[in-house]
């Protein structure tokens, strides 16, 4: 029955996504009917939203069921250590173990592909780049010691770099690009961390000196659902992008294999 569940919860991961994507690709047709009214792809993400809504709640559910087999099985192994059902309950907690894993991986993709999907609101406030970019170097250098990764910062000093953005929604879009830089450099490296001004443009690159991106891929990584890790959700960088292009800036990406890659965001900064 769980492995049911999986795979069906799975399948609609799979299936309701894609039509998503292959109905973004015709925004002219599909954006506003006749009337000049909302047209289906407003409609269809709506109602994809809903039903990621109402896997979860199933969902929800089977984790908190299995969490109380788990815990049964462990007391009758404890209650009868010399059973001789002692090896089929250790081979059901195992498996019981797995399962609890999978459907911690489905709510994080559902969590990701219903912020992908999510019209975003932003809290919009004065904010100096260069307290909120070295404030999340500070928060993030603990991780980044323990993974041999130097930060070097070079923030723009002698004038404030001031935007109007939503720090809320910004920070995690830093943060994913540190955390990028850091599965880079399996190995350790640097973090080099630099912000300018560019007429009426704040600038943020974030580089690294790690793999770096093969040519036939950096086309792609921006693209819904595109990863090259095994266990990536290929929604980090897109709805990244997402966020920055709400805040009417921009995102790109250089890379050469061997050397690292090097993100620039460009936001607009605001006249005080």
């Amino acid at each position: 029955m769980q492995q049911f569940i999986c795979g069906f919860v799975v399948a609609l991961l799979a299936v309701v996504p894609a039509v998503v994507l292959i109905l973004r690709k015709k925004p002219s047709r599909l954006q506003k009917n006749k009337n000049g009214q909302p047209g289906q792809l407003e409609e269809l993400s709506k109602l994809t939203g809903q039903l990621t809504h109402e896997i979860k709640n199933p969902l929800s559910i089977v984790k908190i069921n299995l969490k109380l087999i788990g815990e049964e099985l462990e007391d009758s192994k404890s209650g009868s250590p010399d059973s001789k059902d002692e090896q089929s309950f250790g081979r059901a907690l195992r498996k019981i173990t797995v399962i609890q894993r999978e459907m911690d991986r489905l709510e994080q993709i559902l969590d990701g592909f219903l912020r992908y999907i999510d019209k975003t609101q932003l809290q919009l406030a004065n904010v100096d780049i260069n307290e909120l970019i070295s404030d999340m170097a500070d928060f993030y250098s603990p991780q980044a010691h323990s993974h041999s990764i130097t930060i070097r910062q070079g923030l723009l000093r002698n004038e404030p770099l001031v935007c109007k953005v939503d720090a809320d929604m910004l920070k995690p879009v830093i943060l994913k690009l540190f955390i990028n830089a850091q599965q880079a450099m399996s190995d350790g490296g640097e973090l080099m961390i630099r912000t300018d001004r560019q007429k009426k443009d704040a600038i943020i690159r974030i580089s690294d000196t790690g793999s770096g991106i093969a040519p036939a891929q950096l086309g792609n990584i921006f693209d819904a659902y595109y990863s090259s890790r095994p266990q990536g959700s290929g929604l980090g960088l897109p709805t990244a992008k997402k966020i920055i292009e709400a805040h009417n800036g921009t995102i790109s990406v250089n890379s050469e294999p061997g050397k690292g890659t090097s993100f620039t965001i460009t936001l607009p900064v605001h006249a005080l």
